[in-house]
């Protein structure tokens, strides 16, 4: 028998709740179930194991931010005017964007807790998030004729890590962090 599409969407709701708060080790499915408002039985019935449903529920929430993501991307470098300008928006827009809270507390669970969480998962998870924007960014840093770029990937990488959130407390506010990220970057790789 097949799970009624709101229910499956229920239990990936609650399943990833209760993983972005407690881990993927600490998680257990009967909390799911009730956060999800279904049976433990109906759970395991439809994904087998945790295992399994961890990945589908990163996977999905993956496939959402990636979409976002890419979205924004595109946005913001469509059209580049100002080059530091451009990058330093985007660059707020993408770390800021409060859409994604729950999946990102879940990505730093996954990192937290990586040695315990199956392998699998962990490439998927790669695969539909990371890798996936990580790509998307390198093809629209290399269409951009100011930059020497030998490796796009990299500079993406790079880019990516320079503006990244500041949990230091240093008292800069999100868009001082990010242009300061984005001036090194360029440094790097403008030619």
């Amino acid at each position: 028998m097949a799970l009624r599409a709101d229910k499956r969407e229920a239990i990936l709701t609650g399943a990833l709740e209760v993983f972005a708060r407690d881990g993927y080790t600490r998680a257990g499915i009967d909390v799911i179930a009730k956060e999800a408002g279904v049976s433990t039985r109906t759970i395991y019935n439809h994904f087998g194991d945790k295992a399994t449903l961890f990945q589908t529920v990163i996977t999905a929430s993956s496939d959402r931010v990636a979409a976002g993501h890419m979205s924004v991307i595109d946005n913001y470098l469509r059209k580049v005017t100002d080059l530091e300008d451009d990058l330093t928006d985007l660059g707020v827009a993408l770390v800021w964007d409060e859409k994604y809270v729950t999946h990102f507390a879940l990505v730093r669970q996954i990192q937290a807790d990586i040695e315990h969480i199956p392998p699998a998962a962990v490439d998927a998870w790669r695969e539909a998030g990371p890798l996936r924007v990580r790509r998307h960014l390198a093809d629209r840093l290399a269409n951009l004729d100011r930059l020497n770029l030998d490796d796009p990937m990299l500079a993406a990488f790079h880019l990516m890590a320079l503006i990244g959130r500041d949990t230091s407390g240093g008292g800069r506010s999100t868009e001082e962090h990010v242009r300061a990220g984005v001036r090194v970057f360029l440094r790097g790789y403008y030619s």
